[in-house]
Formats: structure tokens, C-alpha cells, sequence
């Protein structure tokens, strides 16, 4: 992140349903790649890196390649208010996520990863 964050930012970028969900499951499972999201919200692969692509450029998410997968998780450098607001938004929607995380849940061939805290 070059610039400092701002509300207004944040909020334009969060505009859209797609990438609140994208978000707060990301912000939810801690990371997750393309397949892993286009299960979980039933889209197309285009639509999907288009908007992680957005979302990447406000400087929400950060993007990691490792072999054939890129995984997304939200920026390190986030400001602790943007933290803080989506991790009180995930656990007040946990219902409006459901089916979302039921999805991602029960996806097959999911891609394994090492542990996030190793």
C-alpha cells in the first residue's frame, strides 16, 4: 500500500455485493484462492478476478502465488479500524454468509495449504 486508507475508500470499494462477500470470507477463513471463491459464490472465474483485482488495487487484499494457486488474504497492512469493522461485520452476518460458507465447506478438490500459523 503506497497510500494511507480512507473511509471513503474503503466503503467505494466494498460498494458492490460480490466483493463484501468475497471480503468477509477471506477476512473469515484468513485466505482463499479463485476456485475457492467461485464455489462459494456460485460465479464465474472472470467475474471473480475482476473483482479481486479491485479489490487488490484499493489495497484491501494481497495476492500469494504458490505453485498452480493464487491465494488472497486481506492486506498485512491494514489499518487496524479496517480490521477491527470487518471482523465485527463477519461475526454480525454470520447468517447472511451461511450459505457461502456452507459452499466453500463442502467444495471438493479444495486446495490444500499449509497451516496459517506455521
Amino acid at each position: 500500500m503506497l497510500e494511507p486508507i480512507s473511509p471513503t475508500s474503503v466503503f467505494k470499494c466494498l460498494a458492490d455485493e460480490t466483493r463484501v462477500r468475497m471480503t468477509l470470507l477471506i477476512a473469515a477463513e484468513g485466505e482463499l484462492c479463485v476456485c475457492e471463491l467461485t464455489t462459494a459464490l456460485e460465479d464465474s472465474q472472470p467475474k471473480i478476478s475482476r473483482h479481486l483485482a479491485q479489490l487488490r488495487s484499493c489495497g484491501l487484499l494481497e495476492d500469494q502465488r504458490r505453485g498452480q494457486w493464487v491465494y488472497y488474504r486481506l492486506h498485512p497492512q491494514l489499518p487496524e479500524w479496517v480490521q477491527q469493522m470487518l471482523k465485527v461485520v463477519v461475526q454480525a452476518n454470520q447468517s447472511w454468509l451461511a450459505v457461502n460458507s456452507e459452499k466453500l465447506l463442502n467444495m471438493r478438490n479444495r486446495p490444500e495449504r499449509p497451516s496459517l500459523c506455521g
